[in-house]
């Protein structure tokens, strides 16, 4: 369940940082990078558990903790530069309304990072155990 939070989350970053003007192309670009990857990602580990591609022999733990881990740091990373040029952006001429659409990404992006998290604990618990 906590994947399904993290990609409700995911898109909701994915889709507040697309709908505001790109003002720092690379930071901007490596947050859709990483909201679209593990978006898809994230859909593709869920489809294949439902399909019951997660029997404990298939090696489907660790990949759940590989990838889990791999989703947490980028998140983090994405969030950070995220929060750094919404905060180094306050005194320019943004649109008050972008403003906060973009303040509202940062807080999602800091919400998906904790679920990844918090999923990727359960994931490395469950590996360490089989």
């Amino acid at each position: 369940m906590g994947v399904v939070r993290a990609m409700v989350f995911g898109g909701l970053v994915w889709i507040l940082v697309a709908s505001t003007r790109v003002i720092l192309p690379m930071l901007t670009g490596w947050v859709m990078f990483v909201s679209v990857f593990c978006f898809v990602i994230s859909t593709l580990l869920l489809f294949l558990y439902f399909c019951g591609a997660h029997g404990e022999k298939s090696g489907w733990v660790a990949v759940d903790a590989f990838y889990q881990v791999t989703a947490s740091l980028f998140y983090l990373s994405a969030a950070v530069l995220l929060a750094f040029t919404t905060y180094s952006l306050k005194d320019e001429a943004m649109v008050v309304k972008e403003y906060r659409i973009t303040i509202a990404a940062v807080v999602f992006a800091f919400v998906t990072t904790l679920t990844y998290v918090i999923h990727m604990m359960f994931s490395l618990l469950r590996w360490k155990s089989s």
